[in-house]
């Protein structure tokens, strides 16, 4: 077994802080659907993510000796690994998913859940997502939960005792990007815990528009490894979230109906 240490990244002026540590990127990454694990790691180098997430149901990190380990690409000194639940349809394949990454990663407590309700959307059982996050958080998880974008729904999983809410912008891996950005901005406005889109977004506008309405972070996959070159994707989403982040910062002027100069003629002589 290969011992884990959540990596402790420099501070930075403005910090993602997820479950107490800070993170200098807002950008997460998956490590599934890419053609090798070479491209797994340039792609992942290339996003400038310290977040990584795994699919404990799909990859080998070393349950598996004698196959390929993603931890020889991904080291886990480098990166906080972040186990999730992608595959589960209810809630005890959940909970025992993250048990094993626990047992996998010497007690390793981060993890992102999703409960899936069917494999053609594969939009999040709630019922199956809240029984899970129960009894994940009783266990002493720290609990980054994957949910649709219902604000009522986010605040009560950030009751429950969530790090962080993940409400998705679209389907997972559709790529259409944020379908309502109001749903977005009302769960943004009103949550206490870091608001990280999760899902759909397909190119690098997606992903700044996320960070523009307040968003905490985004976590993709899809979008990068399906690209026709996905290591320049992951430089082009790395950009775009820094971008997006610095305008919410700015603060945007407001929508007008009509022009208004850039040079105003008031005061000024003819």
């Amino acid at each position: 077994m290969s011992t884990v240490m959540q990596s402790q990244p420099r501070p930075a002026a403005d910090p993602l802080v997820i479950a107490g540590v800070e993170y200098r990127s807002r950008l997460l990454v998956g490590t599934g659907k890419y053609k090798d694990l070479e491209e797994t790691r340039a792609a992942t180098e290339a996003s400038g993510a310290e977040i990584v997430t795994v699919a404990i149901r799909r990859t080998n990190i070393g349950q598996r000796p004698g196959e390929p380990n993603l931890l020889d690409v991904i080291s886990p000194e480098r990166y906080t690994l972040l186990p999730n639940t992608a595959g589960c349809y209810t809630a005890e394949d959940a909970v025992r998913t993250c048990r094993l990454a626990r047992e996998l990663l010497d007690g390793h407590e981060l993890v992102k859940l999703e409960v899936l309700g069917d494999e053609k959307t594969l939009f999040p059982d709630i019922v199956e997502t809240i029984k899970a996050t129960e009894i994940l958080v009783r266990e002493g998880f720290q609990v980054m939960v994957y949910t649709n974008d219902d604000p009522i729904m986010a605040r009560r999983f950030e009751d429950m005792g969530c790090v962080a809410v993940m409400p998705l912008a679209a389907p997972i891996g559709s790529g259409l990007g944020i379908r309502n950005p109001y749903n977005i901005l009302t769960i943004v406005e009103n949550a206490g815990v870091p608001i990280l889109v999760d899902a759909g977004v397909g190119t690098a506008s997606d992903a700044a528009i996320a960070m523009e309405l307040g968003c905490d972070g985004v976590l993709m996959n899809t979008a990068i490894a399906g690209a026709r070159d996905p290591v320049l994707m992951a430089a082009a989403m790395k950009k775009a979230i820094e971008a997006g982040r610095e305008a919410f910062r700015a603060g945007r002027i407001p929508r007008k109906r009509y022009a208004s100069a850039s040079s105003p003629i008031d005061g000024t002589f003819f």
